[in-house]
C-alpha cells in the first residue's frame, strides 16, 4: 500500500519500519480534535476561495461520516497509515474522492498534530481543574466538621504543638488551590493556535489563521511558526502540573496510611476503599493511598521522559517529538482516576476524633505555651524561658507525665516565678486556640480559612 508521501521513494517501507514508526495505535485518541481541526481548516480554505462551497460540503459530510465510523467502532485503523491524520485523510478520500485530497492544502502534519495535541492538553487542563474542585469540596466537608478536633501538629514527625484536624486539612486545601491555579495559568498561556504554520515556515497560500483560531476556541494565533511546530512546552507544563498535584496527593496519602495504622488510629478507611490479605484474615490494608503514592512516581517518569526527549532537539520538527503523547495520555488518565478515588476515599473515611485528642497528651505539646507564659507573665527573656521550659519537660519525662497534666508544685520547684495561673496556659485546647495570628490554628482562624475556600469554590 502506497504511503501519502511515497512519491519520493522507489522501494516500499519495511514492515519493521511500519511497526517502529507508527503512532496510530495510540494517537487515535485525538480523533475528535483532528476532525474538528480539519473542519475549521476546510471552512477557512473555502472562505479564502481555495476550496469551492461544494467541496467544503463534501469534506465536512465526509469527516462527519469518518467520525461516526470511529465512534461506532467500524473504522479500520491500519498501522501502515502511520498516524491518525493519514488514517482519517485516507478514509475521507475513499468516501468523497478527489475533494478529500484537497483538504491538506496549506497544512502540514506538523501544524496539524500541534493543533490536535494542544487542544487535547488544554481540554484536559480544565477537566482536571473540575475534578480537583470536587476533591477540595470533599476535603472541605471533613475539615468543617473538625475545626475544633484536637490533634498533634508535628515537625520532624515528632509531636510539636496542638492543632485542629480542620486546620491540618486546610493545608492540603492550600496546596490543591495552587495546583488549580497552575492548570488555569497554563491554559491561558498555551491557548494559541498553531494552525497555518504548515511545516515550519508558514504557507504561501492566502490563509486566515485568525478564523481557524476562533473556530477552534483559541485566544490568538502563535507568533513564530518555527517555534510553534516544535513547541511542546504545553505538554511539559501539564506533566509538571500533574506531577506537582500528585506530589501533594502523595503527601496526604502518606499521612492517611500512617493515620490508619493501629499506632495512630486517627482514621479508618471504609471497606469500599480498602483491601485484605491473601493469608492474614484480620488485615485491612490502605491500598488506595498506597497506590496514589506509587502512581506519583509513574507521572514523574512521564515528565522526565519528555524533558529528556526535548532537551537536544534542533529546530524545527523532529520525529523524536512523536514520543510526546503516550506519557501525557498516561499521566492524564492517572490524574483523573487518582482524583476521583481519593475524593471517594476521603468522603467515606471515618475520623476517630477521640484518638486524635488523646494523642495530644503525649509529647508535651504545650511546652511552647509555658515558654510564652514565662515571657508574657514573668517578663523572662525568651532564651531563658526556653531553658526553664526544657527543665520542666525533663521533669515530665522523669515522672512520665505530660506537661499538660503536670502538678503545679513541680513547676514551682523548677522556677519560683511561675504562678498557678500557668495551668490554664498548659491546657491543650487553650494552647490550640491561643494561636490566633492570621493563618493560625485557633478554631476561629481555621473557620476563617475554610470560609475562604468555600468562597473560592463558589
Amino acid at each position: 500500500m502506497d504511503k501519502m508521501w511515497s512519491g519520493r521513494f522507489n522501494a516500499s517501507a519495511s514492515s519493521l519500519l511500519d511497526q517502529f514508526n507508527a503512532s496510530i495505535m495510540y494517537d487515535r485518541k485525538l480523533y475528535k480534535e483532528d476532525i474538528e481541526g480539519s473542519v475549521a481548516h476546510a471552512s477557512m480554505l473555502a472562505k479564502q476561495g481555495i476550496l469551492t462551497s461544494e467541496e467544503l460540503i463534501e469534506i465536512i459530510d465526509g469527516l462527519n461520516q469518518v467520525r461516526s465510523e470511529i465512534e461506532s467502532g467500524s473504522f479500520e485503523w491500519n498501522i501502515q497509515d502511520e498516524d491518525l491524520h493519514m488514517g482519517i485523510e485516507k478514509r475521507l478520500t475513499q468516501l468523497i474522492g478527489d475533494s478529500g485530497k484537497k483538504l491538506h492544502t496549506a497544512r502540514s502534519r506538523n501544524d496539524q498534530v500541534a493543533v490536535d495535541f494542544r487542544r487535547y492538553v488544554l481540554r484536559k487542563n480544565l477537566e482536571i481543574v473540575d475534578l480537583m474542585k470536587l476533591l477540595m469540596k470533599e476535603v472541605l466537608v471533613v475539615a468543617e466538621k473538625h475545626s475544633e478536633t484536637l490533634m498533634p501538629g508535628m515537625t520532624h514527625l515528632q509531636h510539636a504543638q496542638p492543632i485542629n484536624f480542620g486546620f491540618h486539612l486546610g493545608a492540603y486545601l492550600c496546596m490543591f488551590k495552587r495546583d488549580i491555579q497552575r492548570f488555569e495559568d497554563s491554559y491561558k498561556r498555551n491557548n494559541i493556535s498553531p494552525l497555518g504554520c504548515a511545516a515550519l515556515a508558514g504557507t504561501p497560500h492566502n490563509v486566515d489563521r485568525n478564523m481557524t483560531a476562533e473556530m477552534l476556541g483559541f485566544d490568538s494565533v502563535s507568533v513564530n511558526c518555527l517555534d510553534t511546530v516544535s513547541d511542546r512546552d504545553f505538554a511539559l507544563e501539564i506533566l509538571f502540573n500533574i506531577s506537582t498535584m500528585m506530589m501533594h496527593i502523595s503527601r496526604l496519602s502518606e499521612e492517611i496510611v500512617m493515620w490508619s495504622s493501629y499506632e495512630f488510629g486517627f482514621v479508618e478507611l471504609s471497606d469500599e476503599y480498602s483491601t485484605g490479605s491473601s493469608i492474614m484474615p484480620q488485615k485491612k490494608n490502605p491500598d488506595v493511598p498506597e497506590l496514589l503514592r506509587g502512581k506519583t512516581g509513574r507521572v514523574y517518569g512521564s515528565l522526565m521522559g519528555l524533558l529528556t526527549v526535548m532537551k537536544g532537539l534542533p529546530l524545527a520538527y523532529n520525529k523524536d517529538t512523536q514520543e510526546d503523547k503516550e506519557g501525557v495520555f498516561d499521566a492524564v488518565e492517572t490524574a483523573e482516576i487518582s482524583l476521583e478515588i481519593l475524593k471517594e476515599a476521603i468522603k467515606t473515611m471515618e475520623v476517630k476524633s477521640q484518638n486524635m485528642e488523646s494523642a495530644c497528651a503525649i509529647g508535651h505539646l504545650s511546652a511552647t505555651d509555658l515558654a510564652d507564659y514565662l515571657v508574657e507573665k514573668c517578663e523572662i527573656p525568651f532564651r531563658e524561658a526556653h531553658f526553664i521550659t526544657g527543665r520542666a519537660v525533663a521533669k515530665g519525662e522523669e515522672l512520665k507525665i505530660d506537661l499538660s497534666k503536670m502538678d503545679f508544685k513541680y513547676l514551682k520547684e523548677i522556677d519560683a516565678r511561675i504562678n498557678e495561673d500557668v495551668m490554664a496556659y498548659l491546657e491543650l485546647r487553650h494552647s490550640m486556640n491561643a494561636r490566633t495570628s492570621e493563618g493560625g490554628t485557633a478554631s476561629v482562624r481555621t473557620e476563617e480559612q475554610l470560609e475562604h475556600f468555600k468562597n473560592y469554590l463558589k
